[in-house]
């Protein structure tokens, strides 16, 4: 069995930030942890980050190959908290056709 690199799996996947719009939503920012986003990320209603389709404007790179998030210090909590290998980050990866990890 081959073990996955739990710490670079997020940047060889992405998987999480292209599976909905409604996903990268605002929760429980603060104004001031929303105000440091660039506005051109945010959606029309505020409500969340900006996506083109179901992909979150912010993300860099290819789905599944290489991946980065343009506001990575400045992400909404709902990014924060998506884990490797937890029941969202399966989901995810399963909308691209990517193995599913075992959770850290």
């Amino acid at each position: 069995m081959n073990e996955i690199d739990l710490s670079s799996c997020c940047q060889s996947c992405g998987a999480c930030c292209g599976y909905s719009q409604n996903w990268p939503r605002f929760s429980i920012e603060s104004d001031d942890e929303l105000a440091v986003i660039p506005e051109a990320l945010i959606n029309e209603r505020q409500s969340g980050m900006r996506c083109e389709g179901d992909r979150c404007s912010a993300l860099q790179g290819e789905i599944g190959k290489a991946t980065a998030c343009g506001i990575y210090a400045v992400r909404p909590e709902v990014c924060r908290t998506c884990m490797p290998g937890d029941a969202e980050c399966a989901m995810a990866r399963r909308k691209f056709g990517l193995p599913v990890i075992a959770p850290i």
